[in-house]
């Protein structure tokens, strides 16, 4: 089932995706929206240049995915 969003929302969800400390996890929290999702309607919304320079941006991004976040403030492992 396609899910319609209003512009308010959509809105809402591209702020979320392009500020660097709000994980595709607290997206999801507060959206219901897988990343994929996320990625679909920042391609259908934004101009080609942009998506392309936001998806640069988050690609590997530490701040866009909570695990990667949580690995890198543990530090690396220690062989004991």
């Amino acid at each position: 089932m396609k899910v319609i969003y209003t512009p308010e929302q959509v809105s809402s969800i591209i702020r979320c995706a392009w500020e660097d400390r709000t994980t595709f996890e607290e997206i999801k929290e507060r959206t219901g929206l897988a990343e994929n999702q996320v990625i679909e309607i920042m391609r259908r919304e934004l101009k080609p240049s942009s998506f392309r320079m936001w998806r640069k941006r988050v690609s590997g991004r530490v701040t866009k995915h909570r695990r990667l976040l949580e690995q890198r403030l543990k530090g690396p492992l220690r062989a004991e």
